[in-house]
C-alpha cells in the first residue's frame, strides 16, 4: 500500500513539473541549452571564395543534364585547338556570351577585352599582373576550343572556371569572344535564333 502510494505521488509530481513546463515555455524567451551547437546550427559558406573558385569538378563526372562531353585533359593544349565549338551559335547565344564574359571575364581582361579590367586598371588596381589581351595580340591566335580548354582548366595565373561555368556557357563565352576579334564571326553571320527561325518559316507559308 506504502508503495503504491509513493508510485502515485512520484507520477503526479512529475505530471505537474511537465504541465508546469509546458505553461511556461509559451512564455519564456530564453532557448534551451544546446547540446552540440555545431550539428544544432549549421556553418555558413559562402560559394564563390578564394578556396571554393579553384575547385574543379572531380574528374569523371557529368552534371545533371549535361549533354556536351569533354574528354581532353590539361596538358591537351595543342588538341584543343583542333576542337570545334560543338554548339549552333545563335545572335541569342552570342548576346549570353557577352553577359557571362562581363560578368567573370570582364573584372580582369576588361570589356572591351583589352586585358584592363578594374582589377588591374594599367598597373593601379590590386591585381599587380596585366591579364591577356583577347582584342589584340597572340591570344587572337587562339580557336574557340582553345578558349574553352583555359576556361575548363585555367591557364598560368588564371584559374578554373568549370565550376562557375558549364559547358555550354563556356562555349558561348568562347563563340563572343571570338565574334569581337578580328576576323571573327558576326552576329549576321550566325544562324538566327529558332523563334525567328520559326516566324520566317510560317512567314514563308
Amino acid at each position: 500500500m506504502k508503495r503504491t502510494s509513493n508510485i502515485l505521488i512520484v507520477a503526479a509530481l512529475a505530471t505537474g513539473a511537465f504541465l508546469a513546463a509546458c505553461n511556461r515555455g509559451e512564455h519564456n524567451r530564453k532557448p534551451g541549452r544546446i547540446y552540440m551547437p555545431d550539428m544544432y546550427e549549421s556553418r555558413a559558406y559562402e560559394f564563390y571564395n578564394a578556396r571554393l573558385a579553384g575547385m574543379k569538378p572531380v574528374e569523371g563526372t557529368v552534371k545533371r543534364g549535361e549533354v556536351l562531353p569533354y574528354h581532353l585533359k590539361e596538358s591537351d593544349t595543342a588538341l584543343a585547338n583542333l576542337v570545334k565549338n560543338p554548339l549552333t551559335i545563335t545572335a541569342a547565344d552570342l548576346k549570353e556570351g557577352e553577359r557571362l564574359f562581363n560578368i567573370y571575364c570582364g573584372i580582369c581582361h576588361g570589356t572591351a577585352m583589352d586585358g584592363n579590367g578594374p582589377l588591374y586598371r594599367g598597373g593601379d588596381g590590386p591585381y599587380p599582373a596585366a591579364p591577356a589581351n583577347l582584342a589584340a595580340g597572340p591570344k587572337t591566335a587562339y580557336t574557340e576550343g582553345r578558349l574553352f580548354h583555359v576556361m575548363t582548366y585555367g591557364y598560368n595565373a588564371m584559374g578554373s572556371y568549370a565550376s562557375q561555368l558549364d559547358r555550354e556557357q563556356r562555349w558561348k563565352v568562347a563563340a563572343y569572344i571570338k565574334s569581337k576579334q578580328a576576323g571573327g564571326a558576326k552576329p549576321a553571320e550566325v544562324a538566327p535564333a529558332k523563334d525567328s527561325a520559326a516566324a520566317k518559316s510560317v512567314a514563308a507559308k
